[in-house]
């Protein structure tokens, strides 16, 4: 199907330039790689690799006594028969992770056709369910039972043996991937069934981050009993890495306050940012230590925040910072 160039998910797909507006360093804060690793154990995010048996939300429970932390949230339920990234965030960072909703997500499917086709019919039938498609979710959801569109955005099949077919498929979230296999048994004529599926990448997350449950029990171990936090460091990922995929605009100190206590961002806050910003999209405020201080929708372009001396370039909707 796609070439290997082309699999790539929207968190994966930008090529972005930072615009300087003004010339400042940044001597408020901490940068995140340097937090102390308390702090890290209550405002990081964990790419989980789960496993077969527990429930997303069980997974997220066990994390919880490991770390012996009392918040914890992740980035979409897993079926407990499902195994893969499952990226929690823990206490007050617990938020984030609607940062990764439009990021997108990756599988790997293992399909099993109820009759043998030919190759050329399955790709077509996959060529045919890639772009937007409409879906109905399955009885057993957690979402209203009506047709809802979805965005596949590549398919790449892995291995075609008799009437199994193993794919690769990037989808945007909330695409239900057992109901995709049913439809493309429909489609087929054959009927199909889901035999196993692996969440191989949650937006910016992917296999090569993922934890077990018993390494970040053995981390723990480490940190608590010899003072070794090598582990934890790099198992827990700063609050900063769910969203390596948006746009940023960086704030001088002065701005830090008003910010957190609610105002939006006003132009003159602004010391660098993206290029390629478009008014309402997501954006991400940062210090000039590259924390994370808020969420928000940019009301202008970057040329016009770049350009302009007054009004309001991003409205904040959720603050990290504290």
């Amino acid at each position: 199907m796609n070439s290997m160039k082309e699999n790539l998910l929207p968190a994966e797909k930008f090529d972005r330039k930072i615009l300087i507006k003004v010339e400042e360093e940044g001597k408020f804060g901490i940068k995140p790689e340097n937090r102390p690793v308390e702090q890290i154990m209550n405002y990081g995010i964990i790419n989980i690799d789960k496993p077969k048996g527990p429930t997303s939300h069980q997974v997220s429970d066990y994390l919880q006594k490991i770390l012996h932390i009392s918040k914890s949230g992740h980035s979409g339920t897993l079926d407990p028969a499902v195994t893969g990234c499952l990226t929690i965030a823990t206490g007050k960072a617990t938020r984030i992770v609607q940062a990764l909703l439009s990021a997108g997500k990756e599988y790997v499917a293992l399909m099993h056709l109820h009759h043998e086709i030919d190759t050329k019919t399955i790709k077509k039938a996959f060529k045919k369910m890639t772009g937007t498609i409409r879906q109905l979710p399955p009885i057993k959801s957690a979402v209203k039972r009506q047709y809802r569109y979805r965005k596949i955005y590549y398919i790449e099949i892995l291995e075609i043996e008799g009437q199994d077919v193993l794919f690769k498929i990037g989808c945007e979230a909330g695409t239900y991937i057992r109901k995709y296999i049913h439809d493309f048994g429909e489609l087929v004529g054959t009927g199909a069934h889901m035999q196993e599926l692996r969440r191989s990448k949650v937006g910016p997350f992917n296999e090569e981050t993922l934890v077990t449950l018993q390494d970040l029990t053995d981390a723990y171990f480490y940190w608590k009993e010899e003072k070794k936090e090598d582990l934890l460091r790099k198992y827990i990922q700063p609050i900063e890495s769910a969203t390596v995929h948006l746009p940023k605009v960086w704030v001088s100190d002065s701005a830090i306050k008003s910010l957190v206590n609610g105002a939006s961002l006003n132009i003159p806050g602004v010391v660098k940012l993206h290029d390629q910003i478009e008014p309402d999209q997501m954006v991400a405020v940062m210090t000039l230590k590259n924390e994370l201080i808020a969420l928000g929708k940019s009301k202008l372009t970057s040329k016009k925040i770049l350009e302009q001396e007054k009004g309001i370039a991003v409205n904040i909707s959720k603050v990290f910072y504290n």
